[in-house]
Order: structure tokens, then C-alpha cells, then sequence
């Protein structure tokens, strides 16, 4: 079996280019996967050249080592920037003579196939497909155009989840053996141990109690923090410790809010939706667990960042979800608040069954390292240029 080094002999002196506009203007799941994907390949292949590709760049300290000497940023001359990725960034590729083209988060520049560049794009899920009612009808299109393009016109597809594969093929008809599973990993914050000074700094920063249960994500039907709630509801007089939602919403944010105040269950979740990104590590560490029972998941990074942080999951049986949690979870039916209810009961009051759950997470997911995933990508970029 050929070494780390020997993969970087025979991985070098490529020219690499990246959509990276998530990577740094969003600070949620894309943009979060797009810098976990490029750190690593910087990391463990640093003998080639990245090219980031981005209309802007945004202030938070999160981009900074991105905009060091080992990396290349590519930004538009002029025009329209909200253009630029989708029309205008083919000449710029051209211009460079990349190797390859990385699209990481479902989207190619079009006339991508006019370049020499061997062409790659990422699809974390099919969403809009299998859940329209959460999107516009116009969005719905602008996607549909948008994925399909760069499905059709990719050298290779990477999906981060068997659940995604399967989704590809099925919305559409897209050969199974022109796309691979890379999965996704989080970011290494997550994976540092922190003292107790640390987290009880961090509590005290956001008035959190000592002892909690934790929702992090989006605050939308999909994610079902309704039923969370509902689930807290059933054993309230058994269970008193507080659940600690992170997380912003709308209309569905207010659903949840008016059953909670039915419920006079006020005293009993805390809204806390502006914590720092850097500050979450110790949020997680410190929960009693995490419960995350989302309907859909492309993937599901709260679930990877919570293994690591060594808090025992409450996740739902569908979906990609047991691909990312493995045997580290306690699994429900999200639709059922009952069997919700009964992994929470079964992890506060069952401290082997909780510390089994922690200590079979830890080991599922170090498959996820940053190392495995680039050195799975760079086998992906291999084959599309036939080495």
C-alpha cells in the first residue's frame, strides 16, 4: 500500500481551481465543507497550486488562512459578480490551464466542457427536489438547471452520502458509476478536547446553564425541532434539564415558539441563535446529548461535530443520517416524538448505554478525518486525469 508521501510524488505540480464562493461568504454546512475540503487537500497535498475562485471575500476570520501564499485567489475583472461563476469564470480557467475544476457545492461555470480543465462538482442533496414546498417555485428551476448541468457536463460527481448517490440517480438518470461518495468531515475545533475553564468561560458568555440538551441547525419544518419539543412535553415531569436550541428561523420558528407557550414550556428551551462558530466546541462538549431527528439530510455535519466532541446523538432512522452517525446514535422515527422521547429517557437515565453510544461514535468517526477524505478526493481527481 502506497504511503501518504508516495501519493504526493505522484499527486504534484497540478493546477487546481475551486468554486469557492461559499467557502468564503458562507459560514453554515456549504461553506463549512467547502473549507474543511480545500484545508485538507492544502494540508496533506501541499506540492500543487490552489486556485479559489470567488466574486467576494468576506471580512470574518474564518477566510483568513485562505488568503495566505498557499492559495491563489481568482476574482472577476469586472461585470456583474453575481454572473461571474455561472458565465464568466470559463475564460479565467482557460487562461490558467488547470488541471482540474473542483464546483463544491453543486454548481459548473457553463462551458466548462470548452476548457481543458477536468471538471468535478460536489452534490450534498437533492432537497428542493425531495422537499419543493420549502423552496420558491423560481428557485426551484434556477436549481433544477443549475444541478442538472453540472451532473450532465461533470467528468465525475461526488456525492457526500450514499443517500445522495441514490438520489442523483434517481431525480436524474445519472450513471451510478460516474459518481463517488466522498464523505464529509468538520472542522478541527471540533476535535479538540477543551479544559473546563474553557467551557465554563464559554457558558458564562451565553448565560447557559450547566447541564442542557442541544438542537443545532436551521429552525425550519425539515429539521423537526417541533418534535423535539413535543417529545420534552411528554416527559416533562420526569426529565427538568433545559434543551439549548442554536439556531435561526421565520414562520416555522414562530409554530414552534406558539406550541411551546400552549405547553408552558418557556422555562424549559433556550433560543440562543448569534453564538460564534469558534465558541460551539465547547456547547457541544458540554451537552448531556444532541438530537438532531432530521426528515432529510444530504449529510449531516452537526452529527459528525457532536461524535467528536464526545456527546452521545439522538438522530433519525432515514435518510443519510445513519451513514454519518454510525453506531454513536440512538436512533428515532422523526415523525414519532414518542421514540424521541424515549432516546432522550434511555441516554440521561442509562449512563452505560450513554457512554457505550460515546465511545462506539468516537471510533465511527474517524473515517471521517480530514486525511481519509482528501486522500479519497485525490483518488477522484486520479482517475478524470487517468493516473
Amino acid at each position: 500500500m502506497q504511503s501518504l508521501s508516495d501519493d504526493n510524488q505522484h499527486f504534484s505540480n497540478l493546477k487546481i481551481g475551486f468554486d469557492a464562493k461559499r467557502l468564503f461568504n458562507n459560514f453554515t454546512g456549504l461553506g463549512n465543507y467547502s473549507r474543511t475540503l480545500v484545508q485538507g487537500l492544502q494540508e496533506f497535498f501541499p506540492n500543487n497550486k490552489y486556485y479559489l475562485f470567488t466574486p467576494k471575500i468576506s471580512d470574518k476570520k474564518e477566510v483568513l488562512p485562505f488568503t495566505d501564499d498557499n492559495y491563489h485567489i481568482v476574482k472577476p475583472n469586472g461585470g456583474s459578480k453575481n454572473l461571474w461563476r455561472t458565465y464568466g469564470c470559463t475564460s479565467k480557467i482557460k487562461k490558467l490551464k488547470l488541471d482540474i475544476y473542483h464546483g463544491l457545492s453543486h454548481e459548473l461555470p457553463i462551458g466548462i466542457k470548452k476548457t481543458d480543465a477536468k471538471s468535478i462538482v460536489t452534490i450534498h442533496d437533492l432537497i428542493y427536489k425531495t422537499y419543493p414546498n420549502d423552496f420558491k417555485f423560481f428557485d426551484r428551476r434556477i436549481y433544477d438547471f443549475k444541478f442538472r448541468y453540472a451532473c450532465d457536463n461533470a467528468d465525475k460527481i461526488i456525492a457526500v452520502s450514499k443517500s445522495t448517490k441514490n438520489d442523483i440517480i434517481k431525480f436524474y438518470n445519472i450513471p451510478e458509476d460516474k459518481i463517488e461518495v466522498v464523505y464529509q468531515s468538520c472542522q478541527p475545533n471540533f476535535k479538540v478536547k477543551l479544559s473546563d475553564n474553557k467551557v465554563n468561560t464559554v457558558l458564562d458568555k451565553y448565560n447557559l446553564p450547566n447541564e442542557y440538551l442541544l438542537y443545532v441547525g436551521s429552525v425550519i419544518e425539515r429539521k423537526n425541532l417541533l418534535n423535539i419539543v413535543k417529545a420534552l412535553n411528554i416527559i416533562k415531569d420526569t426529565v427538568k434539564i433545559p434543551l439549548v436550541v442554536v439556531g435561526n428561523g421565520k414562520e416555522y420558528l414562530q409554530k414552534v415558539k406558539k406550541y411551546i407557550a400552549d405547553a408552558k414550556l418557556e422555562k424549559r428551551i433556550i433560543f440562543t441563535s448569534e453564538i460564534s462558530f469558534f465558541d460551539l466546541p465547547a456547547i457541544y462538549q458540554k451537552a448531556n446529548l444532541f438530537i438532531y431527528p432530521s426528515q432529510y439530510e444530504g449529510f449531516g455535519i452537526p452529527l459528525i461535530e457532536s461524535l467528536w466532541s464526545g456527546t452521545p446523538v439522538i438522530t433519525s432512522n432515514i435518510s443519510s443520517l445513519p451513514e454519518a452517525a454510525g453506531a454513536g446514535a440512538f436512533y428515532c422515527n422523526p415523525e414519532d416524538e414518542k421514540t424521541i422521547a424515549d432516546g432522550i429517557l434511555k441516554i440521561l437515565f442509562d449512563s452505560v448505554y450513554a457512554q457505550q453510544l460515546i465511545s462506539d461514535g468516537f471510533k465511527h468517526v474517524q473515517q471521517f478525518e480530514n486525511k481519509n477524505n482528501a486522500e479519497k478526493l485525490v483518488e477522484v481527481y486520479k482517475s478524470v486525469l487517468g493516473k
